[in-house]
C-alpha cells in the first residue's frame, strides 16, 4: 500500500488539522449520529443510537433513511417503545428490512433491550459492568491496561445481550471481539455515548466510562488511511489492528486518543486520502 511521505513529527500536527476540520456539528446531518440527535431524553438517545449503529454499515443516506424508518416504527419514542410495546406492537417492526439485518433480527433486539432496561439497570450500566469483568486477562499489549479494558466491556455486552432466547441469525450482528472481530459498530457506538467536547457531535451522556478507554471504530476507510500515515502495519481489519492503532492515537492524545476517527474517517470518506 502506497505511504504518504508525511514525517512523523508532523503528522500529529496534520491530523489535529483534519480534526479540528471534520470534528463540526454541521457534518452530523449527513451522519448516522443525526438520528440519536434527534431526540433528546437519555434513554432516546442512547436506544435510538444503538439501533443505528446497529444498521451503521452501506452507503450513508441508505442507513439514516433506514434508521428513521425503524424509529418511526418505534413511534418516534424508541426508550417507550423498549419499555411498554406489547408484543403485537413490536410484531409490527418485523417488516424492517436493512441489508441482512431484517425484522427477526430487529423484533429480538427490542426483546433484549427490554430485558436490559428491567433487569440490568440499561446499556450504560451493562457496558461499565463489563469494563471490571476478567473476561480479557492476558496482557497481549503492554501499553494497554490488563483488566480494565474495553474489550472486557464489549465482550460482556454481547453475553448479556444474547443471555435470553435468541434466533441463531441474530447473533452475527452483535460483534464478538473475542473472535478477533474489530466491533466497528459497536465502538463507533460508544464514541457517540461516551465522548465529549464542545463541538456538540459525540453526546457524552455516559459517565461510568473514561473517553480514555474508547478503542478505534475501525473500516476499510480509517484503516486504509491509518496504514498511508505509517499509523497501522497490520494488514486485517481486525480486533488486533484496533488495538494497534487505538495504542498509536493514545500516544497523541491519553485522555482522548478516539478523538482522531473524526481525522481518519474524513480522509477517507471525503478526502479519498
Amino acid at each position: 500500500m502506497k505511504t504518504f511521505p508525511i514525517p512523523a513529527n508532523e503528522i500529529l500536527d496534520f491530523l489535529n488539522l483534519k480534526l479540528s476540520l471534520y470534528n463540526q456539528y454541521k457534518f452530523v446531518k449527513n451522519d448516522p449520529i443525526s438520528i440519536p440527535h434527534n431526540f433528546s431524553k437519555k434513554e432516546d438517545i442512547e436506544i435510538a443510537g444503538f439501533m443505528t449503529a446497529t444498521i451503521a454499515w452501506g452507503k450513508r443516506p441508505v442507513i439514516i433513511r433506514n434508521a428513521k424508518l425503524l424509529m418511526e416504527q418505534m413511534d418516534l419514542a424508541p426508550y417507550d417503545f423498549v419499555k411498554n410495546s406489547s408484543l403485537k406492537e413490536i410484531k409490527k417492526i418485523e417488516t424492517f428490512v436493512h441489508r441482512t439485518f431484517n425484522g427477526t433480527d430487529a423484533k429480538f433486539f427490542m426483546l433484549s433491550l427490554r430485558n436490559i432496561y428491567n433487569q440490568y439497570n440499561g446499556l450504560e450500566a451493562v457496558f461499565a459492568e463489563g469494563l471490571e469483568q476478567r473476561i480479557y486477562p492476558e496482557n497481549t499489549n503492554p501499553s494497554l491496561p490488563t483488566y480494565t479494558h474495553i474489550k472486557n466491556s464489549i465482550i460482556h455486552f454481547r453475553k448479556i445481550f444474547l443471555s435470553i432466547k435468541y434466533p441463531a441469525r441474530t447473533a452475527k450482528h452483535i460483534s464478538n471481539p473475542e473472535s478477533n472481530a474489530a466491533a466497528k459498530r459497536i465502538n463507533m457506538y460508544l464514541r457517540w455515548m461516551v465522548r465529549k467536547d464542545k463541538y456538540g457531535v459525540d453526546f457524552g451522556i455516559w459517565k461510568s466510562i473514561s473517553p480514555s478507554l474508547l478503542h478505534i471504530p475501525l473500516d476499510v476507510h480509517v484503516g486504509n488511511v491509518a496504514r498511508k500515515l505509517g499509523l497501522l502495519k497490520r494488514m486485517q481489519d481486525d480486533w488486533k489492528a484496533v488495538e494497534e492503532l487505538t495504542v498509536k492515537l493514545q500516544e497523541f492524545d491519553k485522555n482522548d486518543p478516539i478523538k482522531y476517527d473524526f481525522a481518519l474517517f474524513g480522509l477517507g470518506i471525503f478526502e479519498g486520502f
